[in-house]
């Protein structure tokens, strides 16, 4: 009976992290699509998400084959800055923080977004719920392997 626990366990955290790897992907070939099909700019803020979200494509899946728990730690650090800075971003977007704390050139300012969906949802908050779907699945992962 414990062999079918622990193998139940395994499969359950080996969807949430093949879950979060598929995030990952999909933000991964969108951000690029955007920046180099559709040729919108590329702002600082949304540079450092990137940098948060591209490692991730190739590190979950080496955690997958052969299953791995333990890349939540490194995965989990790079989900945390990378929703940090999509927080902030968003905030600079709506006005709760000051321009003049933009961390943006003049050329490519982060106040501003050039995609709106649904006219509410642009990139940085499309980034911030990436982030934190992921952190959420990685987080049920945690719980699930401790137990």
């Amino acid at each position: 009976m414990n062999d079918l626990s622990a193998n139940n366990t395994l499969s359950k955290g080996w969807l949430l992290l093949f879950s979060v790897w598929v995030l990952a992907t999909i933000s991964t070939l969108a951000s690029l699509f955007f920046s180099e099909v559709v040729k919108l700019p590329v702002c600082s803020l949304c540079w450092y998400q990137r940098i948060a979200m591209y490692p991730l494509v190739v590190i979950l899946p080496m955690a997958l084959f052969p299953f791995d728990a333990k890349v939540t730690r490194y995965a989990s650090v790079l989900v945390l800055f990378g929703w940090l800075t999509a927080l902030f971003h968003v905030l600079l977007v709506a006005g709760y923080i000051p321009k003049s704390a933009q961390p943006c050139i003049q050329d490519i300012p982060c106040s501003e977004t050039h995609l709106n969906v649904f006219g509410f949802l642009n990139m940085p908050m499309m980034s911030l719920l990436t982030f934190s779907l992921m952190a959420l699945l990685l987080f049920f992962m945690t719980k699930l392997e401790s137990s």
